[in-house]
């Protein structure tokens, strides 16, 4: 692990800067700027440069793929901010704000997904002792396939709505901070300069 700074002079970056300070690797970047989910312009000597908001650009798609968040969904989000200038704490707000409804639902999966896995999840598995309460004779499979209980609790047909009352609406309550919102204000210092701790592995050979 080191300690990894840009000049806060800099107004634009090498591809080798972006990926130093951003952890992550050229060939990513690389694959970043060909999917148009950053830009860069190229010197007389055919050298990238990259604005230094590239950086708090990178760190809103490395936490929205952590989260599952597909690339062509990341590229429509940030098609919403100005190519023009760098985007200020306003246009990141207008990004998060957009994205509460879909984070939220994500959000609420993966909380179902970590505490009903030990319980019937509606597979049709059979396997559990809970599952003959909740999902007896596989009659959850007449709504679909998969595991009904996680996909969606209303997928449970009318028959089973006494029995699983008490769990119809589990999770529906229970909200976390989006993730993306903090991005605008927890990247702000590899947009600053300031230190981070990076991983060796992020240099690379042939930056250009």
């Amino acid at each position: 692990m080191r300690s990894v700074t840009v000049s806060a002079d800099l107004k634009e970056l090498s591809v080798g800067q972006l990926a130093d300070r951003s952890g992550v690797a050229v060939s990513a970047l690389h694959f970043y700027e060909s999917k148009g989910l950053i830009r860069s312009r190229r010197t007389a000597g055919n050298q990238r440069r990259f604005p230094r908001d590239t950086l708090r650009r990178v760190a809103f798609i490395r936490v929205s793929q952590r989260v599952g968040m597909p690339l062509n969904t990341i590229r429509e989000a940030l098609s919403q901010l100005p190519e023009e200038r760098t985007p200020t704490r306003g246009d990141w707000a207008r990004l998060s704000a957009s994205w509460r409804s879909e984070l939220d639902a994500r959000i609420e999966r993966l909380q179902q997904l970590r505490d009903d896995l030990t319980d019937c999840i509606g597979c049709g598995c059979l396997s559990l002792g809970s599952c003959k309460l909740s999902n007896p004779s596989d009659v959850l499979g007449e709504s679909g396939p998969g595991p009904r209980r996680l996909l969606t609790d209303a997928a449970a047909p009318a028959s089973l709505a006494a029995a699983d009352g008490a769990g119809a609406g589990r999770g529906t309550s229970s909200r976390i901070e989006p993730v993306i919102e903090l991005v605008a204000d927890a990247c702000a210092p590899a947009c600053e300069g300031g230190d981070v701790q990076e991983p060796s592995s992020a240099r690379r050979a042939g930056r250009r």
